[in-house]
Protein backbone atom coordinates (compact mmCIF):
# COMPACT_ATOMS: atom_id res chain seq x y z
CA UNK A 1 0.00 0.00 0.00
CA UNK A 2 1.59 3.23 -0.76
CA UNK A 3 1.88 5.97 1.84
CA UNK A 4 1.71 9.66 1.93
CA UNK A 5 4.06 11.50 2.59
CA UNK A 6 3.65 14.06 5.88
CA UNK A 7 4.31 17.38 3.68
CA UNK A 8 3.50 17.39 0.32
CA UNK A 9 6.53 16.84 -1.51
CA UNK A 10 5.56 19.72 -3.95
CA UNK A 11 5.76 22.69 -1.16
CA UNK A 12 9.04 21.52 0.46
CA UNK A 13 10.49 21.29 -3.49
CA UNK A 14 8.50 25.36 -3.48
CA UNK A 15 11.21 25.89 -0.44
CA UNK A 16 14.07 24.44 -1.55
CA UNK A 17 13.92 25.90 -5.61
CA UNK A 18 13.76 29.57 -3.74
CA UNK A 19 16.92 28.29 -1.37
CA UNK A 20 19.07 27.07 -4.18
CA UNK A 21 18.52 29.49 -6.18
CA UNK A 22 20.68 31.82 -3.76
CA UNK A 23 23.67 30.09 -4.43
CA UNK A 24 24.53 31.45 -7.60
CA UNK A 25 24.68 35.32 -5.80
CA UNK A 26 26.62 33.81 -2.30
CA UNK A 27 28.98 32.48 -5.58
CA UNK A 28 29.22 35.68 -6.98
CA UNK A 29 30.01 37.64 -3.30
CA UNK A 30 32.40 35.10 -2.13
CA UNK A 31 36.47 36.59 -3.52
CA UNK A 32 37.77 33.33 -3.15
CA UNK A 33 39.03 30.57 -5.99
CA UNK A 34 35.95 28.53 -6.95
CA UNK A 35 36.97 25.09 -5.28
CA UNK A 36 37.60 27.28 -2.08
CA UNK A 37 33.77 28.53 -2.39
CA UNK A 38 32.88 24.76 -2.92
CA UNK A 39 34.76 23.70 -0.31
CA UNK A 40 33.32 25.56 1.95
CA UNK A 41 30.12 25.60 0.99
CA UNK A 42 29.97 21.69 1.74
CA UNK A 43 32.57 21.78 4.19
CA UNK A 44 30.43 23.74 6.66
CA UNK A 45 27.08 22.21 6.37
CA UNK A 46 28.82 19.42 7.01
CA UNK A 47 30.12 20.75 10.15
CA UNK A 48 26.81 22.30 11.03
CA UNK A 49 24.81 18.85 10.85
CA UNK A 50 27.65 16.84 12.66
CA UNK A 51 26.69 18.09 16.25
CA UNK A 52 23.15 16.92 15.84
CA UNK A 53 23.44 13.97 13.83
CA UNK A 54 26.35 12.56 13.90
CA UNK A 55 25.75 10.23 16.54
CA UNK A 56 23.24 8.71 14.76
CA UNK A 57 24.63 8.99 11.63
CA UNK A 58 27.22 6.76 12.50
CA UNK A 59 25.22 4.15 13.75
CA UNK A 60 22.94 4.18 10.85
CA UNK A 61 25.83 3.95 8.52
CA UNK A 62 27.05 0.63 10.24
CA UNK A 63 23.76 -0.69 9.31
CA UNK A 64 23.94 -0.36 5.89
CA UNK A 65 25.46 -3.07 3.29
CA UNK A 66 28.53 -2.33 1.52
CA UNK A 67 26.36 -1.52 -1.90
CA UNK A 68 24.55 1.14 -0.25
CA UNK A 69 27.43 3.01 1.44
CA UNK A 70 29.26 2.82 -1.62
CA UNK A 71 26.22 4.23 -3.42
CA UNK A 72 26.12 7.05 -0.53
CA UNK A 73 30.08 7.85 -1.10
CA UNK A 74 29.29 7.90 -4.72
CA UNK A 75 26.69 10.41 -4.69
CA UNK A 76 28.76 12.65 -2.45
CA UNK A 77 31.56 12.49 -4.90
CA UNK A 78 29.23 13.40 -7.99
CA UNK A 79 27.86 16.10 -5.71
CA UNK A 80 31.67 17.28 -5.12
CA UNK A 81 32.24 17.32 -9.11
CA UNK A 82 29.01 19.20 -9.86
CA UNK A 83 29.88 22.48 -7.28
CA UNK A 84 33.48 22.35 -8.82
CA UNK A 85 32.13 22.67 -12.26
CA UNK A 86 29.35 24.68 -11.88
CA UNK A 87 30.85 27.92 -9.24
CA UNK A 88 33.54 27.72 -11.83
CA UNK A 89 31.33 28.66 -14.58
CA UNK A 90 29.74 31.70 -12.39
CA UNK A 91 32.99 33.22 -12.80
CA UNK A 92 33.17 32.77 -17.00
CA UNK A 93 29.57 33.49 -17.97
CA UNK A 94 26.46 34.93 -16.69
CA UNK A 95 24.44 33.74 -13.73
CA UNK A 96 21.40 33.57 -16.12
CA UNK A 97 23.61 31.54 -18.77
CA UNK A 98 24.81 28.95 -15.79
CA UNK A 99 22.00 28.51 -13.78
CA UNK A 100 20.11 27.39 -17.42
CA UNK A 101 22.73 25.58 -18.42
CA UNK A 102 22.93 23.79 -15.15
CA UNK A 103 19.47 23.10 -15.14
CA UNK A 104 20.13 20.54 -18.34
CA UNK A 105 19.82 18.00 -15.50
CA UNK A 106 16.52 16.38 -16.68
CA UNK A 107 17.65 15.65 -19.92
CA UNK A 108 20.50 13.63 -18.19
CA UNK A 109 17.98 12.16 -15.92
CA UNK A 110 15.71 11.28 -18.03
CA UNK A 111 18.13 9.29 -20.42
CA UNK A 112 19.53 7.56 -17.18
CA UNK A 113 17.01 6.70 -14.44
CA UNK A 114 15.48 3.48 -16.16
CA UNK A 115 19.11 2.44 -16.13
CA UNK A 116 19.88 3.71 -12.81
CA UNK A 117 17.03 3.49 -10.55
CA UNK A 118 13.95 1.72 -11.99
CA UNK A 119 12.00 4.78 -12.36
CA UNK A 120 10.42 5.01 -16.28
CA UNK A 121 10.59 8.13 -18.04
CA UNK A 122 7.49 9.20 -18.42
CA UNK A 123 4.72 10.72 -20.97
CA UNK A 124 3.81 13.43 -18.57
CA UNK A 125 7.50 13.90 -17.62
CA UNK A 126 8.43 13.88 -21.44
CA UNK A 127 5.48 16.85 -21.75
CA UNK A 128 6.68 18.65 -18.88
CA UNK A 129 10.52 18.68 -20.40
CA UNK A 130 9.13 19.84 -23.79
CA UNK A 131 8.08 22.73 -22.48
CA UNK A 132 10.35 23.34 -19.16
CA UNK A 133 13.57 23.25 -21.45
CA UNK A 134 12.91 25.88 -24.33
CA UNK A 135 11.69 27.96 -21.10
CA UNK A 136 15.13 27.84 -19.78
CA UNK A 137 16.88 28.30 -23.14
CA UNK A 138 14.45 31.42 -23.75
CA UNK A 139 15.67 32.90 -20.19
CA UNK A 140 19.34 32.59 -20.82
CA UNK A 141 19.30 33.04 -24.70
CA UNK A 142 20.42 36.43 -24.59
CA UNK A 143 23.40 35.73 -22.26
CA UNK A 144 24.70 32.90 -24.07
CA UNK A 145 28.15 33.75 -26.11
CA UNK A 146 28.96 32.26 -29.18
CA UNK A 147 33.17 32.16 -28.26
CA UNK A 148 36.08 33.11 -25.31
CA UNK A 149 35.44 32.18 -21.77
CA UNK A 150 32.04 32.86 -21.49
CA UNK A 151 31.84 29.53 -23.87
CA UNK A 152 34.19 27.74 -21.28
CA UNK A 153 31.88 29.00 -18.55
CA UNK A 154 29.07 27.40 -20.30
CA UNK A 155 30.65 24.28 -21.09
CA UNK A 156 31.52 24.14 -17.55
CA UNK A 157 27.77 24.79 -16.55
CA UNK A 158 26.97 21.60 -18.91
CA UNK A 159 29.62 19.63 -16.71
CA UNK A 160 27.86 20.73 -14.00
CA UNK A 161 24.51 19.49 -15.05
CA UNK A 162 25.65 16.14 -15.98
CA UNK A 163 27.30 16.01 -12.32
CA UNK A 164 24.52 17.00 -10.41
CA UNK A 165 21.72 14.18 -12.49
CA UNK A 166 24.11 11.27 -11.23
CA UNK A 167 24.38 13.21 -7.78
CA UNK A 168 20.54 12.60 -7.61
CA UNK A 169 20.13 9.56 -9.44
CA UNK A 170 22.53 7.62 -7.04
CA UNK A 171 21.24 9.79 -4.04
CA UNK A 172 17.63 8.05 -5.35
CA UNK A 173 19.10 4.46 -5.12
CA UNK A 174 19.39 4.69 -1.63
CA UNK A 175 17.74 7.52 0.17
CA UNK A 176 14.67 5.32 0.60
CA UNK A 177 16.16 3.38 3.06
CA UNK A 178 17.72 5.71 5.20
CA UNK A 179 16.91 8.77 7.12
CA UNK A 180 17.17 12.29 5.75
CA UNK A 181 19.56 13.14 8.13
CA UNK A 182 21.95 10.73 8.12
CA UNK A 183 21.83 10.15 4.02
CA UNK A 184 22.45 14.30 3.81
CA UNK A 185 25.40 14.08 6.49
CA UNK A 186 27.03 11.30 4.42
CA UNK A 187 26.40 12.64 1.13
CA UNK A 188 27.68 16.54 2.03
CA UNK A 189 30.45 14.91 4.16
CA UNK A 190 31.73 12.77 1.20
CA UNK A 191 31.83 16.03 -1.04
CA UNK A 192 33.53 18.23 1.34
CA UNK A 193 36.12 15.82 1.88
CA UNK A 194 36.70 15.43 -2.17
CA UNK A 195 36.63 19.30 -2.42
CA UNK A 196 39.36 19.53 0.84
CA UNK A 197 41.82 17.02 -0.60
CA UNK A 198 41.58 18.93 -4.44
CA UNK A 199 42.35 22.50 -3.07
CA UNK A 200 44.89 20.93 -0.77
CA UNK A 201 46.58 18.89 -3.61
CA UNK A 202 46.11 22.56 -6.24
CA UNK A 203 47.35 24.34 -3.08
CA UNK A 204 44.66 26.65 -3.10
CA UNK A 205 44.59 29.17 0.12
CA UNK A 206 41.99 27.82 2.61
CA UNK A 207 42.12 31.35 4.37
CA UNK A 208 42.89 35.27 4.53
CA UNK A 209 39.83 36.38 2.66
CA UNK A 210 37.26 39.49 3.66
CA UNK A 211 34.44 39.47 5.97
CA UNK A 212 32.01 39.66 3.00
CA UNK A 213 33.36 36.74 1.62
CA UNK A 214 33.21 35.09 4.70
CA UNK A 215 29.90 35.74 5.15
CA UNK A 216 29.07 34.27 1.71
CA UNK A 217 30.70 30.93 2.83
CA UNK A 218 28.13 30.66 5.77
CA UNK A 219 25.30 31.75 3.90
CA UNK A 220 25.77 29.35 1.16
CA UNK A 221 26.43 26.33 3.31
CA UNK A 222 23.10 27.20 5.31
CA UNK A 223 20.89 28.13 2.82
CA UNK A 224 21.23 26.72 -0.92
CA UNK A 225 23.21 23.51 0.52
CA UNK A 226 21.35 22.70 3.92
CA UNK A 227 17.58 24.48 3.43
CA UNK A 228 18.13 24.01 -0.69
CA UNK A 229 19.42 20.37 -1.00
CA UNK A 230 18.22 18.85 1.98
CA UNK A 231 15.01 19.56 0.40
CA UNK A 232 15.48 17.80 -2.60
CA UNK A 233 17.06 14.78 -0.72
CA UNK A 234 14.19 14.47 1.23
CA UNK A 235 11.82 14.73 -1.65
CA UNK A 236 13.53 11.91 -3.48
CA UNK A 237 11.84 9.24 -0.91
CA UNK A 238 8.58 10.27 -2.48
CA UNK A 239 9.36 11.12 -5.69
CA UNK A 240 11.06 9.78 -8.55
CA UNK A 241 14.75 11.13 -9.60
CA UNK A 242 13.28 12.76 -13.32
CA UNK A 243 10.54 14.77 -11.22
CA UNK A 244 12.95 16.39 -8.71
CA UNK A 245 15.32 17.13 -11.22
CA UNK A 246 12.56 19.09 -13.44
CA UNK A 247 11.81 20.96 -10.32
CA UNK A 248 15.03 22.27 -10.36
CA UNK A 249 14.55 24.02 -13.19
CA UNK A 250 12.45 26.82 -11.26
CA UNK A 251 16.20 27.39 -10.12
CA UNK A 252 16.65 29.75 -13.25
CA UNK A 253 13.58 32.10 -12.40
CA UNK A 254 14.68 32.77 -8.94
CA UNK A 255 18.11 33.00 -9.62
CA UNK A 256 17.35 35.55 -12.37
CA UNK A 257 15.12 37.56 -10.11
CA UNK A 258 17.94 38.08 -7.58
CA UNK A 259 20.55 38.53 -9.99
CA UNK A 260 18.57 41.22 -11.19
CA UNK A 261 18.31 42.81 -7.38
CA UNK A 262 21.66 42.74 -6.57
CA UNK A 263 24.35 42.01 -9.13
CA UNK A 264 22.40 44.49 -11.78
CA UNK A 265 21.61 41.68 -14.83
CA UNK A 266 18.24 42.80 -15.62
CA UNK A 267 14.84 41.04 -16.12
CA UNK A 268 13.71 40.49 -20.15
CA UNK A 269 10.20 39.35 -21.34
CA UNK A 270 11.89 36.60 -22.62
CA UNK A 271 13.04 35.60 -19.27
CA UNK A 272 9.33 35.93 -18.12
CA UNK A 273 8.04 34.26 -21.05
CA UNK A 274 10.67 31.10 -20.51
CA UNK A 275 9.72 31.15 -16.36
CA UNK A 276 6.03 30.24 -17.39
CA UNK A 277 6.96 27.81 -19.71
CA UNK A 278 9.34 26.08 -16.94
CA UNK A 279 6.59 26.79 -14.49
CA UNK A 280 3.83 24.31 -16.77
CA UNK A 281 6.30 22.20 -17.18
CA UNK A 282 6.91 21.41 -13.30
CA UNK A 283 2.76 21.69 -13.18
CA UNK A 284 2.30 18.58 -15.96
CA UNK A 285 5.23 16.68 -14.39
CA UNK A 286 3.67 17.32 -10.94
CA UNK A 287 0.37 15.36 -12.15
CA UNK A 288 2.28 12.48 -12.57
CA UNK A 289 3.33 12.05 -9.52
CA UNK A 290 -0.10 13.01 -7.09
CA UNK A 291 -1.79 10.33 -9.75
CA UNK A 292 1.04 7.62 -9.31
CA UNK A 293 2.40 7.80 -6.38
CA UNK A 294 6.04 6.01 -5.15
CA UNK A 295 6.15 3.76 -2.35
CA UNK A 296 7.59 4.62 0.31
CA UNK A 297 10.18 2.18 1.68
CA UNK A 298 11.25 3.05 5.08
CA UNK A 299 9.71 5.63 7.82
CA UNK A 300 12.63 8.44 8.90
Amino acid sequence: MAEKPPVSPWLVLSVGVFAISTGAIFARMADAPALVIAAYRTGLASLFLLPFTGAGTLREARGLSRKDLLTVVLSGGFLALHFAAWISSLFYTTVASSVVIVNAIPLWTGLLSPMLTGDPFSSRLKKGLLLALPGGVIIGWGDFALGGTALWGDFLALLGSFFAALYILFGRRVRPRMSLTGYVTLNYGTSALVLWAIVAAMGLPPSGYSGTTWAAFFLMALVPQILGHSSYNWALRWLSGGTVALCLLGEPIGSTILAALFLSEPVTLGKAAGGALILAGIFIASQEEKNEPHKRRKEG
